[in-house]
């Protein structure tokens, strides 16, 4: 086992993570002063000790639950992605989406950590039905289809991190690391948004523009706020006196609630 290897790899991740313990020499020589005696077995407990000095504050069964109920939604996003890159069906699809697969993965794995790290239970995987019962019958086989379930997925993923987001206000570092994951799905969303319409598959913009012609779709719960054009009070329409059009509302993503979000998802999970 590499120990330099593995806190290269935490730095790496984590730039700042030495500054919520101890300079970086004097980690590494308190790791080692704490088990050079101990057996390899005993190495995980340890660096699992480092992880809870650098994230282990004590978190409310609230903030708990935040946390599972992203990680519920990054389980089906992992699996949906690494599902389709299986699946001979989408090869135009491979080159596009395994860095995506590759960050719900990773962001699976953090989640799992903090939960653990902060004494929680981290939810499993579930199992899924990505035809949402039929609806999408040829997700994994037809491209087009595969992109709308795509967006759906990370357009509510970007609605649910924004609603839950006021839970864990009493967790500054948990509440910054969600708010980084945040802005990775919106990043996701756009890309996924771009590819549809650049194949001319759908009349969509990388930013939400109302209903984004949704209406009388599975799709529609996730966008029914955004055509609102308040914003706390504030009527966008016409501010300043500019006609702004579209960008009253294209301007602010609205958040979904945790009920929206389960009853979004609740097609996909066998």
């Amino acid at each position: 086992m590499n120990l330099s290897t593995i806190f290269d790899e935490i730095e790496r991740v984590d730039p700042e993570i030495y500054d919520r313990v101890d300079a970086r020499r004097g980690v590494i020589k308190n790791f080692l002063r704490g088990t050079t005696r101990l057996a390899a077995a005993a190495v995980p407990v340890a660096l699992g000790g480092l992880f809870n000095k650098a994230y282990g504050q004590k978190v409310s069964g609230d903030v708990l639950g935040v946390l599972n109920f992203a990680l519920t939604l990054e389980h089906l996003e992992s699996r949906f992605y690494q599902t389709a890159l299986g699946t001979a069906g989408l090869t135009p699809a491979k080159d596009k989406i395994n860095v995506i697969r590759d960050h719900e993965i990773a962001h699976v794995k953090f989640l799992q950590q903090a939960i653990a790290s902060a004494g929680g239970t981290a939810v499993a995987e579930g199992k899924y039905d990505f035809t949402a019962k039929g609806l999408y019958p040829d997700v994994f086989k037809d491209y087009k289809q595969f992109l709308g379930v795509a967006q759906a997925f990370e357009d509510t993923g970007v609605g649910a991190y924004k609603g839950q987001a006021s839970e864990l206000k009493s967790s500054n570092d948990i509440l910054t690391a969600a708010l980084q994951i945040h802005s990775v799905e919106a990043r996701h969303a756009a890309h996924i948004r771009f590819i549809r319409m650049v194949n001319g598959y759908a009349k969509v913009k990388p930013w939400i523009i109302g209903d984004d012609n949704t209406k009388g779709t599975p799709l529609e719960p996730i966008y029914k706020r955004e055509s609102d054009h308040r914003q706390v009070l504030i009527n966008l329409e016409g501010i300043g006196g500019y006609d702004v059009g579209n960008a009253a509302t294209a301007s602010f993503d609205e958040p979904l609630h945790k009920d929206e979000v389960l009853a979004i998802v609740k097609p996909f999970m066998a």
